[in-house]
């Protein structure tokens, strides 16, 4: 389905600190949690303001965010959140998916080395009554006797690396069937559980070298995603996996560094679609998103295809009619990191912004500076991680909040937007602050939060010395009883970067004397 917000730099060379490896078919026991209502902020917004997932059930939007899980099931009105008590404890989620009344969500954290902060898995979470009480497992990996172990497939025995750390081992994508779950990861690879999640087996699928496998046939070749010489094992980029999606319970999706893999028989035998084996391939053979959805009366495989090896191929939207036969390509030279869809209208998350077709990717229109206008609200990141339909409301993640539309014959896709922001709320209309607090303007943006008293606002900033430095507003219009985020992009009025230290901010939102906070800029 998705490549999230902390997958970036982690295609090539990340995996060579697997240097541990070990036996399989460990696992660890799983701790059960009560989750019945976990509030961990206040109702009427989300926990995080960055999302990678969303999940749609009925009427209800899941979204898979920075701190835990949030939903809601009036369109933003109020939220509930898991995320403040285990499982979760505040860790980012890294997926979310569900098949009947049974979720599957990963979590996902960092861990400090000599290269920097490493993505690390932090294992997956599981509830079986619709998201009442959750169950956590370990990260799936293997036990640590053993370096090598083997799987038998067929009349095969294939020889694998056993993966023993948490280290790039991040599960990036879930895909849940009647019959089993299945998790992509970057060292852990495709693995599937029949048993609830008590075990994880690894799954084969094609090396770089073969374009099909299936039991009956003979084959030698190693499961391994790096080179092991030490080990007698070749390295398999199809091997890297970084998205699952199940079209049914025996038709699975599965995107690799090294293509498109097809199952039609619940992951046993496996066909692969990349940039090199076909007349009209995908664009590239990194292949972070997948979905699929009916056009007028036909089957549309999507995926995200990216750039990988050669030299000629390139970022853009894959699609197929013909369960991947052939492919077409649309939104040339875009990272798109999901799909969502309503019915025949598709549409895509993309670092420019978010993109909606309804000709089956033939024309897109996109949106990528999002105002809220009746907060005045501004979701300042253009870049875009999640999509997701509920009823004629379009819902779309970035790094800086939630966005929402509406796309039905009365109001066209994109015409407003409704922007949903963690913010910590205010207790009374004399308080104000500034967040992030110190904050970087080379990376990010700090918004001064406040309640507009009356209609008429003025926001101006002074330096260390009380000097005036920028006048944000100067008696503008905001809605009376709301809180509202006036952004300041840590410039003067002259529209240069100011200098590293503290800057005064006063408010004169209308309740007689200004009210001030204090921001550090610290580059």
């Amino acid at each position: 389905m998705h490549l999230g917000i902390i997958k970036k730099g982690s295609v090539c060379g990340a995996l060579l600190l697997l240097c541990c490896v070990f036996a399989a078919n460990a696992q660890q026991r799983p701790g059960a949690f009560s989750m019945q209502r976990t509030v961990s902020g206040p109702d009427d917004r989300p926990l995080s303001n960055s999302a990678v997932d969303f999940l749609v059930r009925g009427d209800t939007l899941w979204v898979a965010g920075g701190k835990g899980i949030d939903y809601t099931a009036d369109g933003g009105a109020s939220w509930t959140h898991f995320g403040a008590d285990a499982p979760f404890d505040y860790e980012d989620i890294a997926a979310l998916e569900a098949y009947g009344s049974t979720f599957w969500a990963s979590l996902a954290g960092s861990e400090d080395s000599d290269q920097g902060a490493l993505p690390k898995g932090l294992g997956l979470v599981r509830s079986t009554d619709n998201g009442r009480t959750w169950t956590h497992f370990e990260q799936p990996m293997e036990s640590q006797d053993m370096s090598v172990y083997e799987i038998t497939y067929g009349a095969n025995t294939i020889r694998a690396l056993a993966v023993t750390t948490a280290i790039n081992n991040i599960t990036y994508d879930i895909a849940v069937t009647g019959r089993a779950v299945f998790t992509a990861s970057f060292a852990g690879g495709l693995r599937k559980s029949t048993d609830g999640g008590a075990t994880f087996t690894p799954v084969l699928l094609p090396p770089d070298f073969l374009d099909r496998i299936s039991p009956d046939d003979t084959l030698d070749f190693e499961l391994s995603p790096v080179s092991r010489p030490d080990l007698d094992l070749r390295e398999s980029l199809n091997h890297r996996v970084f998205s699952v999606h199940a079209i049914s319970d025996d038709s699975i999706l599965v995107g690799t560094a090294g293509g498109v893999n097809l199952s039609t028989d619940g992951g046993v035998s496996w066909r692969k679609f990349s940039f090199n084996n076909q007349v009209q391939p995908i664009s590239g053979n990194f292949v972070v998103a997948l979905g699929d959805n009916m056009i007028d009366g036909a089957h549309y495989i999507w995926a995200s295809t990216i750039n990988a090896l050669n030299p000629i191929e390139f970022r853009a939207v894959s699609y197929s009619t013909d369960m991947g036969e052939s492919w077409s390509t649309t939104l040339r030279g875009e990272f798109t990191h999901n799909f969502g869809f309503d019915g025949g209208v598709v549409y895509a998350p993309t670092n420019s912004g978010v993109y909606r077709s309804d000709d089956g990717g033939k024309s897109w229109i996109g949106f990528s500076h999002f105002v809220d206008s009746r907060s005045r609200q501004i979701a300042s990141e253009e870049r875009c991680f999640a999509v997701a339909a509920v009823g004629d409301e379009i819902w779309v993640a970035n790094g800086d909040g939630l966005m929402k539309t509406t796309d039905s014959e009365n109001s066209f896709f994109g015409t407003e937007w409704t922007i949903r922001r963690a913010a910590q709320a205010l207790e009374s209309a004399e308080e104000v602050y500034a967040y992030p607090n110190p904050f970087a303007p080379d990376d990010e943006v700090c918004r001064v939060h406040f309640r507009a008293e009356s209609g008429s606002v003025s926001i101006r900033i002074y330096d260390f010395a009380m000097m005036p430095v920028r006048t944000l507003l100067r008696n503008a219009m905001r809605t009376p009883g709301m809180e509202h985020d006036e952004i300041w992009d840590g410039k003067n009025d002259s529209g240069s970067r100011v200098a590293n230290g503290v800057y005064y901010i006063e408010v004169d939102n209308g309740t007689g004397d200004p009210h001030w906070t204090k921001v550090i800029v610290l580059q």
